[in-house]
């Protein structure tokens, strides 16, 4: 077992990490998120020597322990006087089994510790000890904690990346039938990081994975199928791979364990990048607080429903939620009694499941007309919680809500039409009240309308609309949750972790992940890929996002093929890109830079008329586009009245020339004479 020693002793510096993580935060806006720490070599000589000397011990314990058990049954045997040549064989055989059976269960025990412990982490000091549990179980062969402690590695958390340990971790777990090993080997193949650059291979580990369980494998799948990477395109089986996952994720929405999703795009400025609309900015954070303690109710809702669901990047906190919504509520707020009633409805620490206590704040919001409370008490009647199942009091409260335009409500009316649930079945009404909700964003609506789509119900059937719709709701699952986490290790400077969990959300078909990746493999910061890589995985990823109708990366794949970057210089191909941009999503990037095609005659015939349009076009579309256009066009007018100037020199001394051999050279006079003539005719006509 060479990579679970070489994981030990790697990982062992978590110890270490613990005692100094709360010692060190880079600034206020780092605390409690991506703290990292250096650890001097001292500590950790110190830490690992702690380490080796505790194992010894307990291996002398363990020999201790079955020479006990070894003279026990010795002296049972000479009781009974039995007497066989096996048994000393026997015994050796006892003794492994029962070693073995104690060994782990020690390490099933250690992991589960850790697993509760990383539920409960609120801080990385937390999260950074629930690891030290999983490198311990992790040396005793337990394969799940072997599984989290190959992804620590992989992605990096804590600072302990290790691209090298992580494969050889996964390649001893595939071998033990680890679905997740075969899918991680799976990404690393596709992207040639660490190893060979292989995507048949990676097709034959994603398809193990898939067929092991693993639903990241099923989604891979899925994308690929749909849009053709590596297999023929065949949209039947992507629907096939995109509806195991959606139905599972279903279930665990209708299980309200909804996942929240940030997606904050690197290829913002900078100046947005850090106080992104996204993510809420830790000073910005405390200004709140200090509003809602000072009496702000919408101040005091909001924050209760970011911490109720964990959202802009703060925890889960169901106290401070339910200690927001009381606060909001005193004050009279309708929207923060029906949130309370919703954490009673589903139960919570903070707030135990109880339905007369929901039913109770329900109806207080419902009394002042509010949408959720009316919502709340049409569930309590649909599911019977508290009061005896009435579809027809549950139909009455969501239409009331759904007519206030709440898409919860929206979702339930189409789901009792879907099912004929108190009323009878109509497709077409399910069908309205499922878009409408859609429309919100409701995930459980858009997967009841891939549903109807894929079977043909109530609607003609589809199979691009179905595994599109299909395809967003498999996008809400736990796996998302990267997002954040490659987000803060990018901020952190942590350019290769962050790349590692980017670039696997993107093989799972996320647009804005293969949109971020592209843009880090463009820096040339990484160290995990060979430079010469870089370019063309970046193109290869920029393409991808383009084809999901990012216009960003479609001007980008422009660029790459007019600089001739991951590829050869193509003005042709380069032009048709931007001709894309311009039309499809009115880029005035891309019209710009197809203007300056048309003016310089660039891979298209040489046309200055529609280089100023598309100039002009630019400056119109996008108020930041019109001082580069003031000077392209500047300077277009400049160039092109300085050959206007040298053609009328030319011209002119041609024509003279000519003129002094036909007429001699007092034809001026003559010409002089001629123009008198005439506007003395001209004259006299009109005064007649």
């Amino acid at each position: 077992m060479k990579p679970l020693s070489l994981l030990i002793e790697i990982l062992i510096i978590l110890g270490v990490i613990i005692k100094n993580i709360e010692a060190e935060r880079h600034n206020k806006k780092q605390k409690g998120r991506n703290v990292t720490t250096q650890v001097s070599v001292n500590e950790v000589k110190q830490f690992l020597s702690h380490i080796l000397e505790r194992r010894k011990l307990l291996k002398v314990i363990y020999q201790r322990e079955n020479a006990l058990v070894k003279r026990k049954i010795q002296r049972k045997l000479r009781i009974k006087g039995i007497q066989n040549k096996d048994l000393s064989k026997r015994n050796k055989n006892y003794l492994r089994r029962q070693a073995k059976k104690n060994f782990t269960d020690e390490g099933d025990q250690l992991f589960k510790t850790g697993i509760k412990i990383l539920q409960q982490s609120k801080s990385q000091k937390q999260k950074a000890e629930a690891y030290v549990f999983f490198a311990k179980a992790a040396d005793m062969g337990n394969l799940k904690a072997m599984e989290k402690m190959a992804d620590a590695l992989l992605f990096g958390n804590f600072g302990m990346q290790n691209i090298t340990a992580a494969i050889q971790l996964y390649e001893s777990l595939a071998k033990e039938g680890s679905y997740k090993a075969q899918n991680a080997l799976g990404f690393l193949s596709s992207y040639g990081i660490g190893m060979e650059y292989n995507q048949a291979k990676a097709l034959i580990y994603y398809t193990f994975g898939s067929a092991g369980g693993s639903m990241m494998s099923q989604m891979i799948l899925g994308y690929r199928y749909l849009s053709g990477i590596n297999v023929l395109q065949n949209c039947e089986v992507a629907l096939n791979h995109y509806k195991k996952v959606a139905d599972y994720i279903a279930d665990k929405l209708e299980k309200s364990e909804s996942i929240p999703v940030e997606k904050v795009r690197l290829t913002e400025r900078p100046e947005n990048l850090s106080s992104n609309s996204e993510i809420l900015d830790w000073d910005i954070y405390q200004y709140y607080k200090f509003l809602a303690e000072r009496g702000d109710v919408q101040i005091q809702v909001s924050l209760g429903q970011l911490h109720l669901i964990g959202r802009k990047g703060l925890d889960q906190d169901y106290d401070k939620a339910l200690y927001y919504f009381l606060k909001a509520a005193k004050a009279g707020s309708a929207n923060a009694m029906a949130f309370i009633g919703k954490m009673y409805l589903e139960g919570n620490a903070a707030a135990p499941q109880n339905n007369a206590t929901a039913f109770k704040y329900f109806s207080m919001a419902a009394s002042k007309g509010n949408a959720i409370g009316l919502h709340g008490l049409g569930l309590l009647y649909f599911y019977g919680k508290g009061v005896p199942v009435n579809y027809a009091e549950a139909l009455k409260y969501f239409q009331k809500a759904a007519e206030k335009g709440w898409p919860n409500a929206q979702f339930q009316l189409g789901f009792m039409y879907y099912s004929g649930s108190g009323v009878w079945k109509d497709y077409k009404l399910a069908f309205k009240y499922f878009y409408l909700a859609s429309q919100s964003g409701q995930p459980l609506a858009i997967y009841y309308l891939a549903e109807m789509y894929a079977t043909g119900t109530g609607v003609l059937r589809s199979c691009r609309t179905a595994v599109e719709l299909y395809k967003g709701v498999c996008e809400l699952g736990h796996w998302a949750e990267k997002f954040l986490t490659a987000y803060f290790a990018y901020k952190d400077g942590d350019i290769d972790s962050s790349l590692v969990q980017y670039a696997l959300l993107a093989e799972m078909g996320y647009e804005v992940a293969q949109s971020n990746s592209a843009f880090i493999l463009e820096s040339k910061k990484v160290k995990i890929l060979e430079k010469d890589k870089m370019y063309p995985m970046a193109l290869l990823l920029w393409n991808r996002a383009a084809i999901q109708g990012n216009a960003f990366a479609r001007v980008k794949i422009g660029d790459y093929h007019y600089y001739g970057y991951g590829t050869k210089k193509d003005y042709q191909t380069a032009a048709t890109h931007y001709s894309i941009a311009a039309d499809k999503y009115h880029s005035a990037q891309a019209m710009f830079n197809l203007a300056y095609m048309y003016e310089h005659g660039l891979g298209i015939a040489k046309d200055i008329h529609l280089a100023r349009r598309l100039y002009d076009m630019a400056a119109q579309t996008s108020p930041d586009a019109q001082i580069p256009v003031f000077f392209a066009l500047m300077k277009l007018e400049t160039v092109h009245l300085l050959q206007d100037i040298l053609f009328f020199n030319l011209t002119m001394l041609w024509k003279w020339v000519k003129l002094d051999n036909a007429l001699g050279p007092s034809w001026d006079l003559f010409v002089i004479g001629l123009i008198v003539a005439v506007l003395i005719f001209l004259l006299r006509n009109h005064y007649w």
